[in-house]
Parts: structure tokens; C-alpha cells; sequence
């Protein structure tokens, strides 16, 4: 099988999951690409507080509920593309960023 560039990154996320689901254990995943982060989780662990100086671990959340509290203390807020579903930053103060914060919607779930 032969996967486009833009299909590459996504398979080892899936990969893992599965055998996550799979063998019934739970993983814990460091990842530093957000976007990606998303493919592996079911739940997430948000910490807040100073990095390396005073920080505390809130209990694992769903991954919707978790990234709204994460997004919201970065004051940002995600799409999702029409065309090819991909999540995206919305721009600051932009109309769908607005509109998005309004209603407390930070993240969306496809």
C-alpha cells in the first residue's frame, strides 16, 4: 500500500491507538505536534500553574472537555476545515474565532 506524504504522519497515531484498544492497557503519549496529539488520545490530562516551578494535574478528562479547558487558557480557538476536515487555528478576534468563544466552543469533534 502506498501512502501519500500527507497520509504518513497519520499512521503511526492510528497504529498505536489500536493496539492501545487493542491489548486493553493504557498509554501514556508525549506528543508536541498538537494536531497529531489528537489522533492518539481518548482522554487528556490538561496541567496549569508555571512550567517547572509550581503546576498541577487536573484529573484525565474527555478529549473534547480537556482541550477546551487547554484552548482556553491559550485564548485560541480550532476549526474544522470543510474540505478535509483538518483542524486549524482560528485567527484572533477573526468572526468564526468570535463566534467560537462566544458560545464556549474552543474545539470541535468531528
Amino acid at each position: 500500500m502506498f501512502l501519500s506524504w500527507k497520509e504518513q504522519p497519520i499512521v503511526s497515531p492510528k497504529a498505536i491507538k489500536r493496539f492501545i484498544l487493542y491489548a486493553k492497557k493504557t498509554a501514556f503519549v508525549v506528543e508536541h505536534d498538537f494536531i497529531m496529539a489528537t489522533y492518539h488520545v481518548g482522554r487528556v490530562t490538561v496541567f496549569e500553574g508555571r512550567p517547572s516551578i509550581d503546576s498541577t494535574a487536573n484529573a484525565p478528562q474527555s478529549l473534547l472537555t480537556g482541550m477546551k479547558l487547554f484552548l482556553s487558557q491559550l485564548d485560541i480557538t480550532f476549526r474544522c476545515d470543510p474540505t478535509n476536515f483538518r483542524p486549524g487555528i482560528n485567527k484572533l478576534e477573526s468572526t468564526k474565532d468570535k463566534e467560537q468563544n462566544a458560545v464556549g466552543t474552543f474545539y470541535y469533534l468531528n
